[in-house]
């Protein structure tokens, strides 16, 4: 049995446990100012291009999107989101608690547009509702999907157009920026957003994200936000020693391996399903795929590779949400293939 319920099931990649291992008996500066932190810091900075941002080693996710989007925003404005953004499904209000509502819109494929952007800012007129200020989007989305370049840089010329923030949750983005239809590299996301996490959690750390800020308004008195929101970890040496080791050797860095071989992994499964007659509510592209299989398929499936349901179709079908991990084997690969092969859609 094979669980594919998500990509951070594991620990952290052998090479991660080596270098906290070895670390493990150093004294180091605490709080995320020490040595591992600026060396890790600096191999990110190097492949965004850009050495005067600023990294943030932060431990998780929901706690990277509260921190960034409270900074930001001021007491009356808003977060803009697709229907199916994190922020708004999986983050139990986190947002809304920090007294900041989010705007969201049904989004094609889980992506905004500058359309989608724009209708959303039309709609709130005046003093009497939320201004929107910032636009949160997800790479690759909740749905697995990719932006293009030329997506993105449209989407910050109508968020620069009507002086929106632009933040991207990175939570998977070494999944978007390793497919086959990526066409952007790191400096091209610290050249298009204000502000974006690299996911660690997701890929390859035991646990951690990497948030480089660009713009000034968040990164003055950051400090001050993270630690009053309890997320300033005293031994913050510990994430700079999990990401020096993901981002040793730049664009060959281990952080871009783990990220192909889990894509590599679900572009066979999803050929096979395909092959054998199964449909598919998102394009497939990334390490999530979603997978419309009949109700007993599913229960069959789930007997032996565990899933996440999201959703039931028509006709009486399930929509699975398969994700393959960083981790995963390939004889794993080898036996989920085979078994859509012996399992072939009614």
């Amino acid at each position: 049995m094979y669980s594919l319920r998500d990509d951070y099931s594991e620990g952290g990649c052998p090479a991660v446990m080596s270098a906290l291992s070895a670390a493990a008996g150093e004294q180091n500066i605490t709080y995320g100012e020490d040595a591992h932190c600026e060396a890790a810091a600096a191999k990110i900075l190097a492949l965004c291009g850009d050495p005067d941002a600023e990294v943030a080693f932060l431990n998780g996710g929901t706690q990277t999107n509260l921190l960034v989007i409270s900074a930001l925003l001021r007491p009356y404005e808003s977060a803009i989101a697709a229907a199916t953004g994190h922020i708004n499904v999986h983050e139990t209000g986190a947002i809304e608690a920090t007294g900041h509502k989010v705007c969201t819109i049904p989004a094609p494929e889980g992506k905004l547009t500058p359309e989608l952007i724009e209708s959303v800012v039309s709609a709130h007129t005046d003093e009497h509702m939320v201004k929107p200020r910032l636009v949160y989007i997800s790479d690759s989305t909740e749905l697995g999907t990719v932006y293009t370049k030329d997506e993105l840089a449209a989407i910050r010329g109508c968020c620069l157009e009507h002086g929106l923030y632009l933040y991207l949750d990175g939570a998977r983005l070494g999944a978007a920026m390793t497919c086959a239809e990526n066409d952007m590299e790191l400096s091209d996301i610290a050249a298009l957003t204000d502000v974006f996490y690299i996911g660690g959690t997701k890929n390859g750390a035991l646990f951690g994200e990497a948030l480089v800020m660009r713009c000034p308004e968040l990164r003055r008195d950051f400090r001050y936000m993270v630690k009053q929101r309890g997320a300033l970890t005293a031994k913050g040496f510990a994430l700079g020693v999990q990401f020096e080791a993901l981002f040793d050797g730049g664009k060959d860095s281990l952080w871009f391996a783990l990220a192909a071989h889990e894509n590599e992994a679900a572009s066979r499964i999803a050929a096979a399903a395909a092959e054998s007659g199964y449909g598919f509510t998102a394009r497939p592209q990334t390490n999530q795929l979603f997978v419309a299989m009949p109700d007993a398929r599913a229960k069959e499936l789930s007997a032996v590779f565990p899933f996440h349901a999201m959703g039931s179709l028509p006709g009486g079908r399930t929509v699975a949400r398969l994700v393959t991990s960083w981790a995963i084997p390939v004889s794993a690969t080898d036996e989920i293939c085979a078994w859509f092969s012996s399992h072939p859609a009614r």
